[in-house]
Parts: C-alpha cells; structure tokens; sequence
C-alpha cells in the first residue's frame, strides 16, 4: 500500500545552456537549452527535485518559429511554474495521480499563454517532465523504495525485466554534421546512428528541394560509412535511423526517398524511419517495407494504439521527453501488440541520460540487435558538458561514459540505480537554497 504523500513546499528554476552550434531539425535550429529544475517537500519533510531539458522545437514547432527562442522557452517554463504551484497542497499515493492532476490543467494554461489553442500535448507533457520525476523520487523515499526496480510499480515490470550488460550510445547526425565527422563517429566505435532528415535547405518550404537534400545526404553518408561492420546486428552491418520529425508531407515522397535508398544499397540497413509524417497525416505505413516509429505523435498511450494501428512497428520511448508516468503507460501499449520500443534523446544533460538509460537498459533489443539501444546527443551539443557531467550524483562512474559505441552497464550500474535517485547538490541548491 503506498503512502499518501501530502505536498507541503514547492519550488522551480532553470538555467540557460548554450550550445555548441546552432542545431537544426525540423526546418529550424536551436542556440541554447534550458534546464529546467522542479522541487517538491511533503508534509514529512522529504524532498525531492526533478530535471527538465526544455526542447520547445520538438515539443510544438510552430510555438518556436512564432516567439523568439528565449520567449518560446519562457512559456513552457511558465507552465512548469503552473504546474508546480497548483502541486502545493495536493496529496497522491502514486506519481500516475499527480500527473492525472496536472496535465490537462497545465496542457489548458499553455493553450491560454500560447493563445494556441491547438497547443500539443507533447508540449505540456515536456513541462511537466521535472515536476513528474520529482514525484518519482518522492514517492520513494516517502515509501522506503531505494531502487529503481523497485521504484516501478509491479504491473509495469514484465516490460522493464532485461538487465542488458552494454547498450549502444546513437549519436545524432544533424543537419549540419560534416560527413568528415559521421566518419570520425564511427572511427570512434558508434555503430547506429541516428540522421536527421527533412531539412528546409533554402528557407523557402519547398519540400521537393527537401527531398533532393535528404538524398544526396543519405547518398554522402552511405558511400562514407555504409561497408562498416559491427557485432551488434544480426547482419552485421551499421544500422541507420532516420529521423524526419514529421517534415515529410505524404506517403508518396517517403516512398520517393526510399526507393533512392534501395537504388544505392542502403534499404537493408535503415533500421527505423522515425516520424516521416505530420501527426494529423494519419495513413497506413505498413506497406513501406521499413520499420516507421512514432515520436511525437505518440504523446500519450491512447495515441500509441492509433499509430499502432496504422502499422508502426517501433515506438520512441521519452521519460525525459513526455514524463516517466505516460512513458511507463505507453510502454504497457507497446508491449501488449508487441511492438518494439526503444529510448530517444531530447538532447538532455547527463543526469537525465541516466534516466533514460535506466529504462533502455531494461527493454528487450530492436529486431536485429542483440543488445538494447539509448540515443544521446548531448555531449555533441551542450558547450558546458564536461561541467554538466560534474552535476551527476555519480559523476566519472563507469557507466557514464562510452566505450567503442557503448555505455557498459556493471552490476553497479543498477546496484545504485544509475545515480538517479540521489540529489544532484548543484540542482537543489537551485529550487531550495540553504
């Protein structure tokens, strides 16, 4: 029987992280990531704080190409702050109630604050990202929990039962990776790496120009890294992921760029084509010969079900993106049609990449691997990342650094579960100063 924890205090903050080189996706490119921290005291006098990496691109473009970028940031961190007060005072025995509680009325003050009222929900949900794993940690604490593993209630743990020994790190090739260094990626020891696709090359829209990009792209980098081998695939070549971030506008132009890729030999090689289509385009995928994941459309189980239906055959699993209560939720749909899941990166800092990698850690492997697989691109982006590191309640353990392409998960490594349910000192003194 949990406790029923009863909210007492509350606090928020961020910190603004510039990036190495303006990123680009979805036609647009970010400067600067904001962390986000939430805090939450109970009655009892525990504490806890939860980390946020605010991607207001991902989360709802059109949000980013209307505000400023500092603007866009500003109101999801508004609805953090919402959220966080309309916490004060609440009870919950499981963090699933609390997020049950806060994110329509969050979803509906960013609709209001936006003046979008087609706002979606990935945004709120990406808000609510800090505020959902201090729940967590308090949660365990207030009930004696002091494992991950045990930290996840009974019924979701038949889908968490692995305890995979490595899992590959993906890097992210954005738009404007040099080829020189997707090479120098693989010198290193990655093996799967994931490509953005769908760039707006000349700023005008023109998606034909988008497609040409997209194959020539695919094109420079099959010829560079396409004869690579690894041990990690049952066919032994380097798998690819694309990633579209719904830029393409119809099944027919997908289809277009596939058949370019089978024309040069890379067909057998694209492991997931990640979120070709706009979340409204809602068509059969089935029938493309490639494994098509959902991402952002997937904001929630419910949606799950429907890109389900419509023949996607992985789904992007983001407890640093969406929250680790709706994660847990759609992991439980994912599992129940059998269909494989895997963990992206929001481009998030360290602490978080232990989130996320303590669920891929867990997860059975995509089809055609043999161990499990967590994206991050963080230590590609974030300027301050060796500080960022030194935040980490484990920082310089083993598992937080790559070797030949792979995090190597010791029994350590799940002996203190990762280090995520440890306070980071740097992020409390943020939400509550001595």
């Amino acid at each position: 029987m949990s406790t029923n924890i009863s909210i007492s205090t509350v606090g928020a903050n961020f910190e603004r992280e510039a990036l190495q080189r303006p990123f680009g996706f979805k036609g647009g490119y970010m400067r600067e990531i904001w962390q986000s921290v939430a805090g939450l005291e109970s009655a009892s006098g525990r504490r806890a704080i939860g980390l946020n990496s605010q991607s207001v691109l991902w989360s709802d473009a059109d949000v980013f190409s209307h505000h400023t970028e500092a603007a866009g940031n500003s109101l999801m961190f508004a609805m953090t702050e919402f959220a966080i007060q309309r916490a004060k005072g609440m009870r919950f025995s499981t963090p699933f109630e609390l997020l049950d509680a806060l994110l329509k009325p969050t979803w509906d003050y960013g609709k209001a604050i936006t003046g979008k009222p087609d706002l979606r929900q990935t945004f709120a949900l990406n808000a609510l990202v800090g505020v959902d794993a201090a729940a967590w940690l308090l949660y365990a604490r207030e009930n004696g929990i002091s494992s991950f593993d045990d930290m996840i209630p009974a019924r979701y743990r038949p889908i968490l039962a692995q305890h995979h020994d490595r899992v590959a790190c993906i890097p992210l090739m954005a738009y404007g990776i040099p080829i020189d260094d997707v090479v120098r990626h693989v010198e290193e020891g990655y093996f799967f790496l994931k490509v953005k696709i769908g760039s707006d090359p000349d700023h005008d829209g023109d998606r034909e120009k988008m497609l040409r990009w997209d194959m020539a792209r695919i094109a420079a980098i099959h010829e560079a890294i396409g004869k690579r081998g690894t041990p990690y695939t049952a066919n032994g070549k380097i798998p690819y992921y694309f990633d579209a971030n719904g830029r393409y506008d119809s099944k027919d132009r997908l289809r277009r760029l596939l058949d370019h890729c089978a024309a040069i030999g890379a067909l057998e090689q694209i492991a997931i084509v990640e979120e070709p289509f706009p979340e409204e385009y809602r068509v059969d995928v089935s029938d493309l010969g490639v494994r098509i994941a959902a991402d952002e459309s997937a904001h929630c189980d419910h949606d799950v079900a429907e890109r389900i239906a419509l023949g996607y055959g992985a789904i992007a699993l983001k407890p640093i993106a969406k929250t680790l209560s709706m994660t847990l939720r759609i992991a439980e749909v994912a599992a129940k049609a059998k269909v494989p899941m895997f963990c992206a990166d929001l481009t998030v800092g360290p602490i978080q990449v232990d989130w996320n990698k303590s669920v891929a850690a867990r997860l059975p492997p995509l089809p055609g691997m043999t161990i499990g697989v967590v994206e991050t691109n963080g230590h590609q982006n974030y300027r301050r990342w060796a500080e960022l590191q030194q935040f980490h309640p484990a920082a310089g353990a083993p598992w937080t650094s790559v070797k030949n392409g792979c995090f190597e998960l010791t029994p350590e490594f799940y002996d203190r579960s990762a280090g995520i349910l440890d306070d980071s000192q740097h992020y409390s003194d943020l939400v509550f100063p001595k």
